[in-house]
């Protein structure tokens, strides 16, 4: 599972195994160690939401999903799930949630895992 924070932005992108585990289980978790502290980001399906939501507690972000989208999700099209949580002082922040999608130019990473990239034709990653 992949992360990226930009500003007041969340998005989060899995490979099929990693969809494949969350639809099965209900819940995908990674860590990033930095020596004295680790960092936790957990994707969670929830009962009695419509949008995505997020939380940050003790180094751990987490972002729920409908549990009613989570079930079909890995053997749907859809590619994922967006929404907007609103914060004190009329602030927001953005969530994204994805299926990870292999990239079109030469990197390095391991790809194997990741969905077939629909835009074939793009130099868009």
């Amino acid at each position: 599972m992949k992360i990226r924070i930009n500003g007041n932005s969340i998005r989060y992108r899995l490979t099929k195994t990693e969809v494949e585990t969350f639809c099965k289980t209900g819940t995908y978790k990674e860590t990033t160690d930095f020596g004295s502290t680790v960092l936790t980001y957990v994707l969670k399906a929830k009962e009695d939401i419509d949008v995505l939501q997020a939380s940050y507690t003790g180094n751990t972000i987490t972002l729920y999903l409908n549990e009613k989208k989570r079930s079909g999700w890995a053997t749907s099209e859809e590619v994922g799930f967006s929404g907007v949580m609103d914060l004190p002082h009329g602030k927001q922040l953005s969530l994204l949630l994805e299926k990870d999608f292999a990239c079109l130019d030469n990197t390095t990473e391991d790809q194997s895992d990741n969905y077939p990239n629909p835009k074939i034709d793009s130099d868009l990653c």
